[in-house]
């Protein structure tokens, strides 16, 4: 009987250490999300894109890429983009990683604030490549992220700046010659007449028919002026019917830059002037001024009143309101049908900085400098070359 009472007592305690093997069990490891721990961006999609587009508060800016390769700002004009800062941003969301996949719950997803935050790429015929939207910074640091329409949200250490402004990815530069590819400049001065200087290979001196007497071309100024007019960048854009743009071109100072290639570059700077303007000055005239009240006699039945004087205005000195210099615009053309400037100058009026233009030479003195006074042999050394030719040479023994 004892035999069978611990048989029994045996099997419920084995029973028991199942039991409790089974409840204490650890879990199995969930496996790991395959994006953690890898790039935000794949780089090589950009290879395959024909679109980029960054959204965000409602702003968009639109990349194209045309068929030679060349991306362009179709969301600003269809000017060429700057390559540089889309090679620069696709580098921040390439070197950004996947840090920790946050949640799957479309509740807490909410709260995540993923809205109109978005970065798209696609391909040829519109076919989608790409995309991640993005929600709020996170307490610590990084950024919330959600794939295409997946509905879960990830961490990435990503912190690079989403600009909208379509302005900003267009490439500013409408305008790059070097200085050692001119051979000839035509330059136009602010107080009348011009000056054309040129040279037959690019390390010859500059020369021009024109050069003052005891004076010479200065090479640094040429120079200055080659970089100033061969490297231009804008700082803003408009219509090329807008008034300032407009009044710029009348007052133009037309350069002509001649490449040794044979191409020529006509670039027109210009700004409407600073102008002052009379201020309107009262008329002259009569105003009423009332008189004192006399004081009423004693014995008067009535005060009798007093009529009204009369001030005479002086004229006054005349003022004059000064009205600032319009923005500098810039023109361009070149010889060459094809060339890409002559078709964007037909769409935008370019501005550019004050600076370049001020720094023009206003008249033709502001490019010469002062010859070097030539070398004059001394009298003593011409008299002893004199009494050494006089000298008869010593016969030989």
């Amino acid at each position: 009987m004892k035999l069978k009472n611990l048989l029994i007592v045996v099997v419920l305690l084995a029973a028991v250490s199942v039991i409790v093997f089974v409840v204490q069990r650890p879990t199995a490891p969930t496996k790991a999300d395959p994006r953690v721990g890898q790039s935000l961006f794949e780089g090589a999609a950009i290879d395959q894109a024909t679109k980029f587009s960054l959204t965000d508060q409602a702003k968009t800016v639109s990349l194209v890429r045309e068929s030679d390769g060349n991306w362009q700002v179709a969301s600003y004009y269809d000017l060429p983009a700057d390559f540089g800062k889309l090679s620069s941003f696709v580098n921040s969301l390439t070197e950004a990683k996947i840090q920790r996949l946050v949640t799957s719950n479309p509740e807490r997803m909410e709260r995540l604030e993923f809205k109109d935050t978005k970065i798209e790429l696609s391909g040829p015929a519109g076919k989608a490549l790409w995309s991640v939207t993005f929600g709020k910074n996170a307490e610590t640091s990084g950024r919330y992220v959600r794939f295409d329409n997946e509905q879960k949200a990830y961490l990435a250490n990503f912190s690079g700046w989403l600009d909208t402004d379509s302005k900003n990815w267009a490439n500013r530069q409408i305008l790059d010659v070097k200085p050692e590819e001119i051979a000839s400049v035509e330059i136009p001065f602010a107080d009348g007449g011009s000056l054309k200087v040129s040279r037959a290979k690019k390390d010859d001196v500059w020369i021009s028919d024109k050069t003052p007497a005891g004076e010479k071309l200065s090479t640094a100024k040429i120079s200055s002026l080659l970089g100033t007019t061969g490297n231009l960048q804008f700082t803003d854009t408009t219509d090329p019917t807008d008034a300032n743009a407009v009044a710029a071109k009348t007052h133009e100072r037309v350069f002509k830059l001649t490449t040794f290639d044979g191409k020529t570059y006509t670039v027109a700077m210009g700004r409407k002037p600073e102008d002052k303007k009379l201020k309107p000055v009262p008329e002259k005239g009569l105003l009423p001024v009332p008189a004192p009240k006399a004081p009423t006699p004693p014995n008067a039945a009535k005060s009798t009143a007093v009529g009204p004087k009369s001030l005479e205005i002086k004229p006054a000195t005349p003022e004059f309101e000064t009205i600032p210099a319009g923005p500098v615009f810039v023109f361009i053309s070149s010889s060459d049908s094809a060339a890409p400037i002559n078709a964007r100058m037909k769409k935008r009026a370019f501005e550019i900085s004050d600076y370049v233009f001020t720094a023009l030479p206003q008249k033709a003195a502001d490019i010469f400098e002062a010859a070097p006074a030539p070398v004059l042999p001394s009298p003593l050394s011409t008299t002893k070359a004199a009494e050494k030719k006089k000298s008869p040479t010593p016969a030989k023994p």
